[in-house]
């Protein structure tokens, strides 16, 4: 057997390797996709049922946050 024959032979299982992994990783990827989709459902479910979880504390939370903030900004330039 010649070095080129070698490489050649070298470069197919490289290439078939290569194939094999890319198949692994798109089953991978199909097997992942249902769970995502449960954890979002059950995300979903949660807030509906916990009003705590909803949107509007969140908004509240956030705008305390950002009044907080300008805050501190104009006491930086006041002074």
């Amino acid at each position: 057997m010649g070095m080129k024959d070698k490489f050649q032979d070298q470069s197919e299982q490289w290439q078939q390797q290569a194939k094999e992994k890319a198949q692994q990783g798109r089953q991978r990827e199909e097997q992942g996709r249902p769970r995502e989709e449960q954890g979002r459902q059950r995300e979903e479910r949660g807030r509906e049922q916990d009003p705590q979880r909803s949107g509007r504390p969140r908004d509240e939370e956030t705008e305390r946050l950002q009044r907080e903030e300008e805050d501190r900004f104009n006491q930086d330039y006041d002074a």
